[in-house]
């Protein structure tokens, strides 16, 4: 009879998120399954760690560009490909593409470059805000990974790889540092896309539940009405209270019985989370609370801009509280056709509050210990698709680095000369991933869990950390 009653006791407290709406996190924490050798409490996981090695980074900003931006016409210019449109391709296209069927000649970008700053690095004319703060860039020209779907791609750049359910980088980042606010989520995702790999993008895996993202609004949803789901009081603070210490004497009879569950922990301080979290959050997200020029300086005052200005000027009040790693989204970057006309709306929609997250960092003191980080899941072909777009190309893209620990102003790895391969200091989402784990203060290949017998890390077998990227 004791295995027949623990079980119900276990699916009774399981399904309290149906009877409790006021504390529920069904869903908030994203994957809820968890490691059969935890090795750590959730209590311990979310105190605030030392780095293992000196830090350079305190916390990151993603700022993820779903669809992949085209290189060829935003950070990477390619005069020859410009002098050669309408030619076809001087050698034998990918044997993987997405569409290789509907692949035409060369096709230059109808952008002019400029070149910015004391950098001198060239920035396409759809980003001229950025290029006021190439300066402080650290761009990667020679970016590849090994997928050419959106959502194998995507799954590779924040699990590290395509083919199983991973921790994702935040995940993994929380897990080894903690967060500084236990009041809020270590690792927040803002509007994050539902598609191309889901809610495996933010989520702990076999790691426990307390290192999974916590989605802040979705795609398609306005980022000013963007809400934690889950957290809206349905009753009184001292109904609230009662609820809460009757789950927590519910999951200690449960533990007596049963011994130590991290499934049944973790989801006991799921419902104490939710329950700071109706104080703490919504003050973050009162964004009227800063000034106008604030709001301006992140485009929230144009309709352009607004949407993607919310995020990051939430992605600074959020770090700036303690949030281990914030990701803001930006979905429609995938121009199979109609490139000039969408590139210059995508671009016109992220430009100006870009620009101002960077400045307004600075301006606090935040930047020298904040990592923001800029890409997609790939880049974008020189050859034309559909007469004027271009396929995805998982063989040479940019992504670009800011703030701490970087090298700023530096313009590393090349692709050829149209754009089509990284062809000098190639960087992997591996080696992008241990870099960004180096400067955090974590070596990537100490960084492990164990689960089902093997010691798993974020770059399994791989990376390398650049070390030309850093100051």
């Amino acid at each position: 009879m004791m295995p027949e009653l623990t079980g119900h006791r276990r699916r009774f407290l399981s399904e309290l998120g149906a009877g409790f709406g006021s504390l529920a996190l069904a869903g908030l924490l994203g994957d809820e399954s968890v490691a059969t050798e935890p090795g750590a409490t959730r209590d311990d996981l979310l105190l605030p760690n030392a780095s293992p090695r000196p830090a350079r980074a305190k916390r990151v900003i993603m700022l993820f560009m779903f669809g992949g931006p085209s290189h060829i016409d935003s950070f990477d210019p390619k005069p020859r490909l410009v002098a050669e449109h309408g030619r076809p391709l001087p050698f034998a296209k990918p044997r993987v593409l997405s569409f290789p069927l509907r692949h035409g000649n060369l096709v230059g970008s109808p952008f002019s470059f400029r070149r910015h700053g004391e950098s001198g690095a060239a920035v396409s004319e759809v980003f001229p805000e950025v290029a006021s703060r190439v300066d402080d860039l650290c761009i990667i020209n020679s970016m590849h990974c090994t997928n050419p779907r959106h959502g194998g791609a995507v799954l590779e750049w924040h699990t590290g790889t395509d083919t199983f359910i991973r921790p994702s980088l935040g995940s993994w980042l929380v897990y080894g540092l903690g967060t500084e606010n236990r009041n809020l989520p270590g690792y927040v995702t803002i509007c994050q896309a539902l598609s191309q790999g889901g809610t495996n993008n933010f989520g702990s895996a076999f790691l426990p539940a307390a290192c999974g993202g916590t989605p802040l609004g979705r795609d398609g949803t306005p980022a000013s009405r963007a809400k934690f789901p889950f957290i809206k009081p349905a009753a009184s603070r001292d109904v609230q209270q009662k609820e809460l210490e009757m789950i927590r004497r519910l999951g200690r009879k449960q533990l007596e019985l049963t011994g130590s569950d991290q499934a049944l922990e973790d989801r006991i301080a799921s419902f104490e989370l939710a329950f700071r979290m109706q104080a703490a959050a919504p003050e973050v997200q009162a964004l009227e609370t800063e000034s106008r020029a604030t709001q301006a300086l992140y485009g929230i005052d144009e309709k352009a801009t607004e949407d993607f200005g919310r995020q990051c000027l939430l992605a600074r009040r959020y770090s700036e509280r303690g949030v281990r790693f914030v990701q803001c989204n930006s979905n429609g970057w995938d121009h199979h056709s109609g490139l000039e006309s969408a590139m210059r709306q995508m671009a016109r929609s992220v430009d100006r509050p870009i620009a101002g997250l960077l400045s307004d960092l600075e301006s606090r003191g935040l930047l020298d210990e904040t990592l923001v980080v800029w890409g997609g899941e790939f880049g974008r072909t020189p050859t034309a698709e559909n007469g004027n777009g271009r396929d995805h190309n998982p063989h040479g893209f940019t992504m670009w680095m800011a703030g701490a620990g970087i090298r700023p102003g530096l313009i590393y790895g090349r692709t050829d000369e149209y754009g089509y391969y990284a062809v000098e200091n190639k960087v992997h989402f591996h080696d992008l991933h241990a870099t960004i784990l180096h400067l955090l203060g974590i070596d990537h290949n100490r960084l492990t869990f164990r689960y089902s017998g093997r010691d798993f890390r974020l770059t399994d077998i791989h990376g390398e950390v650049v070390d030309d990227l850093i100051a």
